[in-house]
C-alpha cells in the first residue's frame, strides 16, 4: 500500500537549509498497521506530511498504492485513496463550520453523491448518531471532535490513514476510547494506518510493526512483539523503551 525509498525531507535553502528527514525507507502491507516512533523534532510527523502532499521540499520516491507522487501536487484520486487524522481535534475543524457543512464540503470534494445518507452512515460509523451533525465543534468535547475529524477522513472512503498523534492532546479516559474506535474501523474497512506517537504503549497495541527515529534518521525498523519484549537491536531503542513513562514490557 505504501512504498518509502530514500526520502530527504529539509525546509528553507542553503546555506541555512536544515535537513528534516534523510534517507527514510520503509514499506508498508495493505490492511497493516503501521508505526512511527521517536522523541519530538525525529522527523515522525515530516514523513506524513510529505507522504500526504503538505510539504513539497523532499526528495526520493513515495508511491501510494504501486503509483508514486511527485512534489506536493495530489490530484483526486490520490485523496480517495489517502487521508490524514491531525493530532489537534480543536484546530482541524473550522470553528463555524457545523458537522453537517464539514462533511457535506468534503463528500462534494471528492464527487460524492446521497450525501444525506452518507452523512448519517459516517457519524454512525464514528459512534456519534445523527444528533451530532448540525453541532458546531464548540458544542462537542475533545473527543467528539476527533471522530468528526476521522468521518471527514473516511468521507473520501480511502484505503490508506495517516494518523498523526490522534490521541496525544485529548484527555486520558477518552484516548482509549478512540483508539478502539480505530482498530474497529480499520477491521471493518480493510483499511491500512501509518501512524505517529510518542506513546509505545499506543503503537504496540494498535501496530504490527514500527520504525524508531532519531534526528531525522530511521534507526531500525521492529515488530510490535519486540516491543513488548523491550527489545531492540540499537541503543538509542532499547533507551526509548527504558526512558518510556507509564510503558509495560507485559
Amino acid at each position: 500500500m505504501l512504498n518509502v525509498e530514500n526520502l530527504d525531507v529539509w525546509f528553507g535553502h542553503d546555506p541555512d537549509r536544515v535537513a528534516a528527514v534523510t534517507s527514510a525507507a520503509f514499506s508498508v502491507a495493505p490492511g497493516e498497521s503501521f508505526g512511527l516512533v521517536g522523541e519530538s523534532g525525529s522527523g515522525k510527523s515530516t514523513i506524513l506530511r510529505a507522504i500526504a502532499g503538505l510539504i513539497d521540499s523532499w526528495s526520493g520516491r513515495i508511491e501510494v498504492a504501486g503509483k508514486p507522487v511527485a512534489g506536493s501536487r495530489r490530484d483526486r484520486a490520490f485523496y480517495k485513496t489517502v487521508q490524514m487524522v491531525f493530532q489537534d481535534p480543536y484546530a482541524s475543524l473550522h470553528p463555524r463550520h457545523s458537522v453537517d457543512a464539514v462533511l457535506s464540503e468534503t463528500l462534494r470534494l471528492q464527487g460524492m453523491g446521497d450525501i444525506d445518507r452518507r452523512i448519517t452512515r459516517l457519524l454512525d460509523d464514528v459512534g456519534l448518531g445523527r444528533g451530532f451533525r448540525f453541532r458546531y465543534p464548540h458544542q462537542l468535547s475533545g473527543g467528539q471532535r476527533q471522530r468528526v475529524a476521522i468521518a471527514r477522513a473516511l468521507a473520501a472512503e480511502p484505503r490508506l490513514l495517516l494518523l498523526d498523534e490522534p490521541t496525544s492532546a485529548l484527555d486520558v479516559s477518552v484516548q482509549a476510547e478512540i483508539l478502539n474506535l480505530l482498530a474497529d474501523l480499520r477491521a471493518e474497512h480493510g483499511l491500512t494506518y501509518v501512524m505517529v506517537s510518542h506513546d509505545l504503549a499506543v503503537i504496540g497495541h494498535m501496530c504490527e510493526r514500527l520504525a524508531v527515529m532519531q534526528q531525522g534518521r530511521i534507526l531500525e525498523i521492529m515488530s510490535a512483539d519486540a516491543l513488548r519484549r523491550g527489545a531492540g537491536d540499537d541503543p538509542y531503542t532499547r533507551r526509548l523503551i527504558a526512558a518510556s513513562a507509564g510503558y509495560s514490557r507485559a
